[in-house]
């Protein structure tokens, strides 16, 4: 029976990785082709596309009364992304940072994880109306990408070969496997979790928050070794801005999302990896392999931590 649900597990990941792929590819292409900026494309189509599995799992969680799951989920994912996706890419290659990432969109995504922090301290539930105050900041969010994208566009797109339907039915289809992905992923993930004795704090934390990370990872080092910088960071704070907002947003207004206490130094950590971010880029507006190896070495302190 461990062996099916093992099965069931794997091909999640599967179809998490190939589907996130193609929406991207597809959103991506899409986006390409009104022309809208690198920057924009990283933060937006391409962040919430990779972010798509975080997003499938954590809300097909909620509706299956297993909201547990969504918190850990998200924190590790955005612990992941930063420490462990972030860092590879810069060991690969320096990343440039754009000012506007460094003066607006990490300390927004560092406040916000400190905002998701309190929500968890304060009633060990992140409520319907705090879903609701969430999602409002997802709409701020929104609108000043839709800003940073009035300012011109700066991509030709070379490379660009497929007709604007393609793109959208490799979208579409994308979007669909990720939907079924996520599916197998949450019921192996919870199923393994029980047989064995795990919580559902540390399957979320690892397991499977490593899981649905593997898009960004794959399209960040992609992106890093195509001279797509933008793209990259982009990618990476923007999805862990839409993990946070969106996903625990959207599944808060579904059900209330339990906090457990144990989640606190989870929160705690995944603010900290974003300053750890911040202040890495700082001084050289970039992010190098001495930043991206302080990074993997913050991670495999908190994976000690997590096994302890």
């Amino acid at each position: 029976m461990i062996i099916l649900q093992f099965l069931l597990l794997a091909v999640g990941f599967v179809m998490l990785i190939k589907g996130a792929d193609w929406f991207v590819d597809g959103a991506a292409g899409i986006a390409g082709k009104f022309g809208i900026p690198q920057l924009v494309i990283g933060l937006t189509i391409v962040a919430m596309g990779t972010s798509a599995p975080e997003a499938a799992v954590s809300i097909t969680a909620a509706l299956d009364n297993s909201a547990g799951i969504t918190i850990g989920n998200v924190l590790g994912s955005n612990i992941i992304n930063i420490l462990i996706i972030l860092g590879i890419s810069s060991v690969i290659i320096f990343l440039p940072v754009q000012k506007s990432t460094i003066g607006y969109e990490i300390p927004f995504m560092i406040i916000i994880s400190v905002v998701l922090l309190v929500m968890g301290i304060t009633g060990n539930t992140v409520s319907r109306l705090e879903g609701v105050i969430l999602w409002v900041l997802f709409i701020i969010y929104l609108l000043y990408l839709y800003k940073l994208a009035q300012k011109g566009n700066e991509e030709d797109n070379p490379g660009e070969q497929k007709s604007l339907p393609v793109y959208i039915l490799t979208a579409i289809f994308g979007a669909v496997v990720i939907v079924l992905g996520s599916k197998f992923t949450v019921k192996g993930a919870t199923e393994i979790a029980r047989m064995a004795g795990i919580t559902e704090r540390v399957i979320g934390l690892t397991i499977v928050a490593f899981g649905t990370s593997l898009p960004e990872l794959v399209t960040s080092i992609i992106a890093s070794k195509k001279g797509n910088t933008d793209i990259a960071i982009g990618n990476i704070v923007g999805s862990n801005i839409f993990n946070i907002l969106f996903v625990v947003g959207t599944s808060a207004l579904i059900t209330p999302v339990p906090f457990e206490s144990k989640f606190i130094f989870d929160a705690i950590f995944a603010s900290f990896a974003g300053v750890v971010m911040l202040l890495a880029v700082l001084k050289n507006k970039k992010l190098t392999r001495t930043g991206g190896i302080l990074m993997l070495v913050c991670y495999a302190a908190y994976f000690v931590y997590l096994m302890r």
